[in-house]
Formats: C-alpha cells, sequence, structure tokens
C-alpha cells in the first residue's frame, strides 16, 4: 500500500476483521481477480422484492454469549463489545444478483464468495486531512418519537460516546489536530421492509503532507475497527476470540479505493458469505453494562436483510 501510495497507482484494499490477511488490488486487475466494488454516496435507489429466511440462534444460546460479556465488563476487561454471531440465511438470489441489487454506499463482491452492501464509512482522507463517522445506534423510524427517543436514551448516549472516545484515540496515533466535528447526528437507511434511523459522530484530523507514502502504515495502526470491536481495543479482542465461537474472517474489516490522491473505505458489516453448499449472514451489535439480553439479540436479527 505504501508503495502504490507513493507512485500515486490506484488500488483497491480489503482487510479480514482482525487485520492478518489483507489484499491489495490495482485497478487494472479487479476484473481478473473477480472482485467487483461500488462507493457511492449518491446512489440511485433500486427497488427489488427479494428477502432472506433466516435460521438463526436460540435466544437462550444467545443469551449464554451475552452473559459472558456481561461478566467480562463488571469485572473491567472491557466496556463495550460488538457481539456478533452467524445466522444461515436463504434466498434465491446469487451473490452477484444481491451485489447489482443492494442499496448502499459501499459494496463489495469478492471472487463469488461473499457480498457487502454497507452503510458504515470507516475512514476518509481527502487534502490531508482523515476523517471517520463511527455508527453507534439503531431505531425502527416507525416507533413514535424515534429520533427523540434514542437520542435521549442513556445506554445508547454511553455506548457511543465511548465509540466516538476510541477512534478519536485511534486518530491520534496517525494524525495532528484530531477534533470531533459532529456527534451523534442522525442518518436514515433503508433495511428492506423497514427504514432505520442510525447514529454517528465526525471525526477528524490532520495527516500532513505526504500521507500517501505511509497508507499502509496509517491502515495497520487503525485496524480493527473500533465501532465493531469495542474498548479497550486490545483486551475485547481477546473476549470476542473467547465469546463468539466462529471465525468472523472478512466481516467487520474494511475495504476502500485509493484513487491517486484520495482514499475512502467502509467497514464491511451487512454481509453474506456462501458457506459449503448456503449462505450465511453475519450480524451484531455493541454490547455494554446497561444492554438488554433480548434487545441485543432481536437488533442481530432486525440486521439481517437485504437493503
Amino acid at each position: 500500500m505504501n508503495a502504490l501510495g507513493k507512485r500515486g497507482e490506484p488500488f483497491l484494499f480489503l482487510s479480514d476483521f482482525k487485520a492478518e490477511n489483507i489484499e491489495v488490488i490495482p485497478l487494472s486487475a479487479l476484473e481478473k481477480e473477480g472482485v467487483k466494488y461500488c462507493i457511492n454516496e449518491n446512489y440511485s435507489y433500486k427497488e427489488h422484492s427479494h428477502t432472506l429466511e433466516k435460521s438463526p440462534l436460540s435466544f437462550a444460546a444467545y443469551k449464554q454469549k451475552f452473559a459472558q460479556v456481561i461478566e467480562k465488563i463488571r469485572s473491567g476487561e472491557t466496556y463495550i463489545l460488538n457481539l456478533t454471531q452467524p445466522t444461515p440465511v436463504e434466498t434465491k438470489a446469487s451473490l452477484e444478483e444481491i451485489f447489482h441489487l443492494a442499496n448502499a454506499h459501499y459494496k463489495l463482491l469478492y471472487k463469488d464468495k461473499f457480498v457487502c452492501f454497507s452503510p458504515e464509512k470507516f475512514v476518509q482522507i481527502r487534502e490531508n486531512r482523515i476523517h471517520t463517522f463511527p455508527m453507534k445506534g439503531t431505531i425502527d423510524a416507525k416507533i413514535a418519537g424515534a429520533k427523540k427517543k434514542i437520542l435521549s436514551d442513556a445506554k445508547e448516549m454511553a455506548e457511543h460516546t465511548m465509540i466516538v472516545d476510541l477512534l478519536r484515540n485511534d486518530l491520534s496515533i496517525v494524525a495532528q489536530d484530531v477534533k470531533v466535528e459532529a456527534f451523534r447526528y442522525i442518518t436514515k437507511i433503508d433495511a428492506g421492509e423497514r427504514e432505520l434511523l442510525q447514529v454517528s459522530s465526525h471525526i477528524s484530523g490532520d495527516l500532513g503532507e505526504r500521507w500517501q507514502e505511509r497508507i499502509g502504515d496509517i491502515f495497520e495502526a487503525l485496524l480493527p475497527a473500533g465501532s465493531i470491536s469495542g474498548a479497550p481495543k486490545r483486551s475485547t479482542l481477546e473476549i470476542i476470540e473467547q465469546v463468539e465461537g466462529y471465525e468472523r474472517g472478512y466481516f467487520s474489516g474494511v475495504f476502500g479505493l485509493f484513487d491517486g490522491k484520495s482514499v475512502d473505505s467502509g467497514v464491511m458489516i451487512r454481509f453474506l458469505q456462501k458457506q459449503g453448499d448456503g449462505y450465511i449472514y453475519k450480524s451484531g451489535g455493541g454490547i455494554t453494562l446497561d444492554s438488554d439480553a433480548l434487545f441485543e439479540y432481536n437488533e442481530l436479527l432486525e440486521k439481517i436483510y437485504l437493503p
């Protein structure tokens, strides 16, 4: 990444959750590699009728994992942890069809192995300044007073504040003049049959000139993404390894584009993966001491959709 950045050569990159498997593909080689992407904040909305049939783990099984996380929080080993699980799903659509149909800012089709259609930015770099936009907090837009309800919820506030603090500290490793530009603003997300309100913040910092020559170092310092791991990051990653009981792989990693001058990247949530003869969908949510097990279980299921 550093070498291509120094030459100003455009490339696509993707990293798994643990930042152990990182692929860097010059744009000229994408078709040969069987990789397709779309990064577009102003995409044209397309309606489709494809759905997913879910076969989720039981609430009892989820509750056991949830209880382990709460125990770790009480012992001071983590303050917030993003607990995820895989869900077998059925769909009549192929991964490539889903890639073209899904409505999302960040879309990636990887070698007919998985497709991602994410609403969440990771970092953007433009004009020597790095920006990150953590998403934490989701509510059904149909709920009466939904915007006021989620913005005034103490648990949601605490969860979001911890992630903003984590990412502010992460940016401080690679940038100067780090500041929170906007705190807890609302965006709308199409979630298939429903519309969701999502709470985000905006943090930025100054990278200085010639940052392209250390673009690989910048991402190495920032990964794994704080919004889908937790805080403190190192101990929380160890707990995730113990509790989740499966490999996230590229789910909750990041992918992005360096166009020769700037960077745009997204967190790989909303993630459908081939497994054997079927598919699994990986999803989850942030757990704090004030979290409710049934609420978090339902949120995990609600995030399984084709946007």
